[in-house]
């Protein structure tokens, strides 16, 4: 099987300086496991790696798309699948990095996704991103609740293609579409790290994190989402859509930085839980506050290993 590391947690934990580190120590190569991390030109919004971050270490998975194209985790698992497998193949070790669960959980094998690709529905999917778009997707949450409560829950804040996915499968099958995927069946030798700090040091970092975002030029991608179809999975992402009341001079500067910090602070303590409820072989570290070091992590993974 297969070896591969597996780093997971909230925003500015770290994250990105580990996977280099990791890179670094073991003669590895970073898979970026971001929904959001696949789109060209998002890069602020998204906490990419900087281009110099990239230059220490080879990078997959990043740019792969424009924002204005579909993209679906069933796709995002077979190109990872074949990212891992060439790095692999080069004697090289992969590193699977971001906060994207249900992304790492499907390429893992923990949750493999349902072979429902044929079954498609344009007129059901422009009707209800139609209604998210005015109503909001708790809309769309409630709905689907009504047909399937397991996905309603465990679908997180923003994956809206996803959500009326499940819908759409849960409808026309009868059947939930929680209850369609395949057995679970870990794919890779995996070491998970995740990440994370106490609670009030990690709301801090975040806030700081957003005020550099728009100091390096977030507004202006913000506009550039924006300007993309209503259709587009990236016009939903936490991180762009706070601003457009700001671009639209519904809210002042200040107002929507203070709303994006709220959102972030919110989507970083649901990401939190999640990947305590759904991974049962987490490793957690703390190197926001000293209480872990780098060292500890490499000396585990050499253990493991």
């Amino acid at each position: 099987m297969q070896k591969l590391i597996v780093i997971v947690g909230p925003t500015a934990v770290g994250k990105t300086a580990l996977s280099i580190e990791l890179s670094q120590y073991f003669n590895g190569e970073v898979v970026s496991g971001d929904s959001m991390q696949i789109y060209r030109g998002l890069d602020i919004g998204t906490a990419k790696a900087t281009p110099s971050e990239q230059a220490q270490v080879p990078h997959h998975m990043l740019d792969i798309v424009e924002p204005s194209e579909s993209y679906s985790a069933a796709k995002f698992v077979e190109q990872a699948q074949d990212a891992i497998a060439e790095i692999t193949s080069r004697g090289k070790l992969p590193i699977l990095v971001g906060g994207t669960g249900f992304y790492v959980q499907a390429l893992l094998g923990d949750r493999p996704l349902a072979p429902l690709a044929d079954l498609d529905d344009p007129e059901f999917t422009q009707h209800w991103e139609a209604i998210v778009h005015e109503q909001g997707e708790q809309v769309l949450r409630d709905e689907l609740k009504k047909y399937d409560a397991v996905s309603a829950e465990r679908i997180l804040p923003g994956q809206i293609r996803r959500m009326i996915r499940a819908l759409l499968v849960s409808v026309k099958t009868g059947i939930a579409f929680s209850a369609q995927q395949p057995e679970a069946k870990r794919q890779y030798d995996a070491y998970i790290i995740g990440l994370t700090t106490d609670r009030e040091r990690l709301y801090e970092r975040i806030n700081q994190r957003v005020q550099q975002m728009i100091e390096t030029g977030l507004l202006d991608e913000a506009k550039l989402v924006q300007n993309l179809p209503d259709t587009a999975t990236a016009k939903k992402a936490i991180g762009y859509k706070e601003l457009f009341p700001v671009l639209n001079g519904q809210m002042t500067k200040e107002e929507g930085i203070t709303q994006l910090q709220q959102a972030s602070r919110r989507y970083a303590k649901r990401q939190i839980t999640w990947f305590n409820n759904q991974f049962t072989d987490i490793h957690w570290y703390d190197l926001v506050s000293g209480e872990s070091q780098v060292a500890e992590i490499i000396k585990d993974i050499s253990e493991h290993m």
